[in-house]
């Protein structure tokens, strides 16, 4: 028993010792900036940090802090993987502004679930854009800051799903076997998404197995598809002339599967090695379908809110919105627990891997 909890201590402080590596905001700012280091190839950084066909622009590790947050006026490969993503939040935030303005738009019961997707989105945003501009640091935050991104992904799943239920689904679809197991079933499945790529991330390195995908891509897609299930039920069985947010929902399925198809192959940069590495690179132009996906939601979703919004309580009544609302900050807990879990492991791999390098 005595020796569990010494375990038990002896992990705990590993994590508290990983957390205070993590920057300081006296790192992040001084009054005596340094420019960070050029960019450097492929070969001068370990294999972790590599990305195929990517054979330059790589930051060098073990930089300070500071000069990985400098980076961001700096020409790397990540570069656009970090501007997309923040530019994307500018938009989204200044077309959440019209649209509101617009629509007279005021915080009640039934605009929570639009206030949901707004955090949701903005979440996976800002953990993204963190996560490529720190990651470089060192290989313990490369593995904290992509976990940070999965959850990122996690909350923004789920954001979407209550969204599409509550403005966008048909109560034919909501009284269907889908309809009715559709909230927790998102939850749960954005839940999995959240472990399955922390999973993938701590268990598998490169050259990365066919395991690998399956833990990242069976989830994720299980997700979208119950997700958009209430978007394509209703592009399905009514006149795009009657709803016009149909248009946008339509776009917004061809943005995601885009996205998708280039988050999945490493395409150009498999034909052109060497010719993407600052600039049209396969994951950089996934972070741009992604982005567009998220604006065309957004502007669907207020026209739904607007067609619906004087009826929403009637139809679903108030303990409903509340419950479904407060289960989000509980899915963002159980996903930031699950990557504090990885983490740990993950501490305990890389120790492992340090002592027998001695």
């Amino acid at each position: 028993m005595s020796g569990d909890i010494l375990q038990r201590l002896s992990t705990l402080s590993l994590i508290i010792k990983h957390f205070g590596r993590l920057p300081k905001y006296s790192d992040l700012i001084s009054f005596s900036l340094r420019a960070p280091s050029p960019t450097v190839t492929a070969s001068q950084v370990p294999g972790l940090f590599r990305e195929p066909y990517i054979l330059s622009g790589y930051r060098p590790v073990q930089q300070e802090w500071r000069c990985y947050l400098l980076s961001l006026f700096q020409k790397h490969n990540e570069s656009l993987n970090v501007w997309t993503h923040l530019l994307a939040a500018l938009v989204l935030l200044l077309r959440w502004w019209a649209n509101a303005s617009a629509l007279g738009y005021t915080l009640e019961t039934a605009s929570l679930p639009l206030c949901m997707f707004l955090v949701s989105s903005l979440t996976y945003l800002f953990f993204s854009v963190v996560a490529h501009l720190f990651q470089s640091h060192s290989e313990h935050a490369h593995y904290f800051f992509f976990f940070l991104d999965y959850v990122g992904v996690a909350v923004y799943q789920y954001g979407c799903s209550l969204g599409h239920y509550f403005y966008t689904s048909k109560p034919a679809w909501r009284g269907s076997s889908i309809g009715l197991l559709f909230l927790p079933g998102a939850a749960v499945f954005g839940w999995l998404s959240c472990a399955g790529c922390c999973f993938a991330k701590y268990r598998y390195q490169r050259p990365y197995p066919m395991q690998r995908k399956i833990c990242v891509l069976i989830p994720t897609t299980l997700a979208y598809m119950l997700n958009v299930s209430p978007v394509v039920d209703l592009l399905l069985t009514v006149s795009w002339t009657q709803e016009p947010s149909l248009h946008f929902h339509g776009l917004q399925i061809v943005s995601f599967l885009l996205s998708a198809i280039f988050f999945s192959c490493p395409i150009p940069e498999r034909f052109f090695p060497g010719r993407c590495d600052f600039a049209g690179q396969g994951h950089q132009i996934f972070h741009l379908f992604l982005s567009l996906c998220t604006m065309f939601q957004l502007e669907a979703l207020f026209l739904d809110y607007a067609r619906r919004k004087d009826t929403l309580l009637d139809l679903f009544g108030e303990s409903q919105l509340w419950w479904a609302c407060a289960s989000f900050p509980v899915l963002f807990l159980c996903c930031i627990l699950t990557a504090v879990f990885t983490m740990r492991h993950t501490i305990n791999k890389l120790q492992s891997k340090q002592e027998r390098k001695k």
